[in-house]
């Protein structure tokens, strides 16, 4: 695991990540695996529907960056759902390839004729969902559960038990069926699901060593974005020994979405140590892809895949934007295949200016032209309310030199 805050010419984040006052109070596992979820949970955004080439290009891409688990569907969906997994396992990918089942045989079942490595049992235990939507006790969930856990292992599947809700859970509720598990069909990991994303970081860790605590197992934390903070949950996890955090690209899901995958490889890469191995150049093209299939287009400010990531329209310190970024950026903009860029705009300056003549090839201004295009670049910023084309630019040189020709 790395130790430190920099290295030269890729990233230059907070020192105190790494101080031993710091390091000391997080319990950090020695490997942490992404198990990403974008062909099932983020195919549930509303109007989103990937097709079987769309599911495996998407697979391919991911395996390209180097994802470790691939949750490719739910079979029992549709017979196009299950065809599309059992395309991806042919593939032989590197990345282990998942199916998200209900806790019934049959899914097991399709879970193997899809030829997958594992699975994610999913039962309800958030006391809402057993209450209002099911009608359950902790008892009714153990019953269907212990058979199909079991089955699953039988079957050479790795098993990870899902009672989604998690948050929302009873204490006594999860305590009994946690130790009922345990004692008759201990999975091969289990879930912390938050699935409406309103646990708080604290909440989180408190669960993940609780849950340790009752079951000695792998933990996977899985959570939504309700509150924006389902990558922070995701991570405060990590902290308190989760093993396994679960994603979706772009932060695709229901309703405000998942913990986004690019922005976890970030963290855990560089804000907490891990060396994880993947291809962070690569995260732009899975992020463009996933846009343009699921035409959910990226917010220009989205964290690490935003087309404004990078770019500068103040004047103060532009010189650093292409020269020495990580004066101006936490990260070089190489590091995840983008660059930096200078645009014109009302927050412009004199540098900005200079800067944006010699990019464009333009020559030279006086100091009386290169402030009248300084004050026409920030009128027309005001007038659009964005930032201003080369060609408008050119215009505005073009105008303010014959003025002063005339």
């Amino acid at each position: 695991m790395r130790e430190t805050h920099f290295e030269a010419g890729k990233w230059w984040v907070s020192p105190y990540n790494f101080i031993p006052e710091v390091r000391k109070e997080l319990n950090l596992p020695r490997v942490v695996e992404i198990h990403d979820a974008t062909l099932r949970d983020g195919e549930q955004t509303p109007g989103v529907v990937f097709s079987i080439d769309d599911k495996i290009r998407i697979a391919s891409k991911m395996d390209e960056i180097g994802i470790d688990r691939i949750e490719a569907g739910m079979p029992a969906v549709s017979l196009q759902d299950a065809e599309a997994i059992k395309e991806i396992t042919k593939l032989g990918l590197n990345s282990r390839i998942f199916t998200f089942s209900r806790a019934l045989k049959a899914d097991i079942d399709m879970a193997l004729e899809c030829g997958a490595h594992g699975v994610i049992i999913e039962v309800p235990i958030g006391y809402p969902k057993l209450v209002t939507q099911f009608g359950w006790t902790w008892e009714d969930v153990f019953k269907k559960s212990r058979g199909v856990i079991n089955y699953a292992k039988e079957c050479g599947l790795h098993a990870v038990f899902f009672p989604y809700d998690t948050t929302r859970a009873r204490a006594e509720d999860l305590t009994n069926l946690c130790s009922a598990v345990m004692n008759e069909s201990p999975p091969d990991a289990i879930g912390i699901v938050d699935t409406m994303g309103c646990a708080t970081p604290e909440a989180i860790k408190y669960m993940v060593k609780w849950v340790k605590g009752m079951t000695g197992l792998p933990i996977e934390i899985h959570t939504h974005n309700d509150f924006g903070m389902g990558v922070a949950t995701e991570l405060a996890a990590v902290t308190a020994g989760a093993e396994c955090v679960h994603s979706c690209g772009n932060g695709l899901g229901e309703r405000t979405g998942n913990a986004a995958l690019e922005e976890l490889i970030l963290g855990l890469d560089l804000l907490y140590g891990y060396e994880l191995g993947y291809d962070l150049g690569k995260l732009p093209e899975l992020g463009d892809l996933l846009s343009e299939l699921s035409n959910v287009p990226i917010a220009r400010n989205k964290p690490v895949l935003g087309l404004g990531n990078f770019i500068r329209e103040s004047g103060i310190g532009i010189q650093y934007v292409m020269h020495d970024p990580l004066v101006m950026f936490g990260t070089h903009p190489s590091l995840t295949g983008r660059s930096g860029e200078v645009v014109l705009g009302k927050k412009s300056g004199k540098a900005s200016i200079a800067y944006k003549m010699e990019e464009l090839g333009l020559g030279d201004l006086t100091e009386t032209q290169a402030g009248e295009a300084l004050a026409q670049v920030k009128t027309k910023g005001i007038e659009k309310r964005d930032m201003l084309t080369d060609d408008e630019f050119r215009a505005i040189v073009d105008a303010v030199r014959a003025r002063n020709a005339a």
